[in-house]
């Protein structure tokens, strides 16, 4: 598979994801665990047949390592969709996730003690200023929303705080993640499909804990209005979306996997930070989630941010300047 056609699915899958994630949360916003535990349990059996052979192939690197990074990466998704559950809306959720930067960065300069360069800083900077104005607009736009009973305005204020804390406790929860995986790459060498699996598997005995939250929506899946399927038959709309997210979540995934063999980091950087410009405008327009022109502004600050973190300009500006001196040549 090419280049093109791994963008391409990065596309299709991940921004088709996010359609079908909401229109369940739209209906049922607490519906974040079984979404996780269905995604989790697909990647994990399509893993176990397809990398670890029914279980005959051992792990490259040290089993104890991974339930080490298999304990962040089940927090952090855990808490990523149940965040929805206190009045984040998921444009918002889409926004404030595209803070890793800031925590890559500073844990970065805490635990490995790296040093970056001024334009890095400066990127930085623009991504915190874009979360910020975009938070504090969902801030405000929440109490104008909010009933009239000040009591009613209060809680909900406070409920949209506590999830403001879960998406920051995640996006520096993940960063850990990731410096673990750099020394642990280090170390053994890149098994991106090995860590996936185990990533996905490992947890799966933790949604025991979330089991009773788990067949709650089942059942209010299973009693949703039924879908006339062509020759397969009526399913529960909630189900048909579920297993669309499902799909669709792995479809990108892959597509990112194999878009990292494929291309140099700066492309895989600049097609996930335009699928996300696209699925947070798709998000806007056709579930009409209130976004005003600050909150606008506020995602733009975001992505050239995250534009200049990638290095971008440069990049572009070195491409013309070869371009220009091959015609020159000629």
């Amino acid at each position: 598979m090419g280049a093109p056609v791994a963008i391409g699915l990065v596309f299709l899958g991940c921004c088709s994801n996010v359609v079908f994630l909401e229109q369940m949360v739209r209906d049922f916003p607490g519906c974040g665990n079984i979404v996780t535990f269905a995604q989790f349990l697909f990647i994990a059996i399509e893993g176990f047949i397809f990398e670890a052979d029914f279980g005959r192939k051992r792990p490259t690197i040290p089993f104890r390592n991974y339930v080490i990074m298999v304990t962040m990466f089940f927090t952090v998704s855990v808490i990523n969709n149940y965040a929805l559950n206190f009045n984040i809306a998921l444009p918002l959720h889409m926004i404030f996730r595209s803070g890793s930067l800031i925590a890559n960065m500073i844990l970065g300069i805490i635990i490995l003690k790296k040093r970056y360069s001024g334009s890095k800083y400066i990127s930085i900077g623009f991504v915190s200023v874009g979360i910020f104005i975009c938070t504090y607009m969902s801030a405000k736009q929440l109490n104008s929303n909010s009933d009239s009973n000040d009591e009613d305005g209060v809680l909900a204020f406070i409920w949209w705080l506590i999830g403001i804390a879960m998406l920051t406790f995640a996006l520096l929860m993940s960063a850990l993640m990731g410096i673990f995986q750099e020394t642990l790459y280090k170390k053994y060498g890149k098994h991106a499909k090995e860590a996936l699996f185990y990533n996905h598997c490992l947890p799966l005995p933790g949604f025991l804990l979330l089991a009773s939250d788990i067949c709650n929506h089942a059942v209010l899946f299973t009693q949703s209005d039924p879908f006339e399927i062509p020759v397969l038959g009526t399913l529960p709309i909630m189900w048909l979306h579920l297993i669309m997210n499902v799909i669709t979540q792995y479809v990108c995934i892959r597509a990112v996997f194999i878009l990292t063999t494929e291309c140099a980091s700066l492309t895989v950087t600049l097609v996930v930070t335009l699928r996300k410009f696209v699925s947070l405008i798709f998000s806007i327009i056709y579930f009409q989630n209130p976004f005003t022109a600050w909150h606008w502004f506020g995602t733009f600050v975001v992505f050239v941010g995250t534009l200049l973190y990638a290095d971008v300009w440069n990049s572009i500006r070195s491409v013309c300047c070869s371009h220009k001196q091959e015609k020159k040549k000629e």
